[in-house]
């Protein structure tokens, strides 16, 4: 079970500016190259204790703020984010032999964000967050659908649904992202991108060992 990666390389004269414009670029190419749901990234956060967890999550959107996704603050992960802000998200673009590493710290986005993204969702999906006391444990299927199904009662389509006062999203704020692009006989190409202190603004660029 082992690929040969042939891909064209990738230097540091190839870089943009900061990691959010290259990123764009490498996200564009993720889309046109015709990779399922390349917004998918998993996403890694550690209790006060220390213990890892990790999961697949949907980016529903970017900027130079960072990396936005959705979830209930009563999930695992966000009760994780609420002891640990430290975070990571990986995009594994395994078809196009790239990857990308985010890592920082993860922030509350604003109840107004959070209101207008929720808005924009399938009525079904927006049901589907209040039916969904998300990574607590569950009698049945059965018990999901019922609850499901009341809802739908209640807010049958064409009814707006409130948002869930404990669904929210979270903005990743990243200290450092790696765009990692495989090449042959394992030596890969692997430039970072650091922040800076705040003081010097900007970010430096760093080419790891594969």
């Amino acid at each position: 079970m082992r690929e040969h990666y042939r891909a064209a390389g990738f230097d540091e004269a190839d870089l943009a500016g900061d990691p959010f414009r290259q990123f764009t670029r490498w996200f564009e190419d993720a889309v046109g190259s015709g990779l399922f749901e390349p917004n998918a990234m998993v996403v890694s956060t550690a209790d006060a204790q220390g213990r890892p967890s990790s999961r697949t999550v949907l980016m529903k959107s970017f900027d130079e703020r960072g990396f936005v996704f959705y979830t209930n603050y009563g999930s695992r992960k966000g009760r994780e984010l609420g002891e640990n802000p430290h975070i990571a998200l990986l995009f594994p673009w395994h078809p196009i032999a790239r990857q990308v590493i985010v890592t920082g710290t993860a922030r509350r986005t604003g109840r107004d964000e959070t209101a207008a993204y929720f808005r924009t969702r399938p009525h079904g999906s927006q049901l589907g967050a209040w039916a969904s006391s998300q990574s607590t444990v569950v009698g049945s299927r059965e018990e999901l659908d019922r609850s499901y199904e009341e809802l739908a009662d209640r807010y049958p389509p064409g009814e707006q649904v409130p948002v869930p006062p404990e669904w929210g999203g979270f903005r990743v704020v990243p200290e450092a992202v790696e765009f990692w692009q495989g090449r042959e006989n394992r030596l890969h190409d692997r430039l970072r991108y650091v922040r800076l202190p705040e003081e010097e603004g900007g970010w430096r660029v760093e080419r790891l060992y594969p």
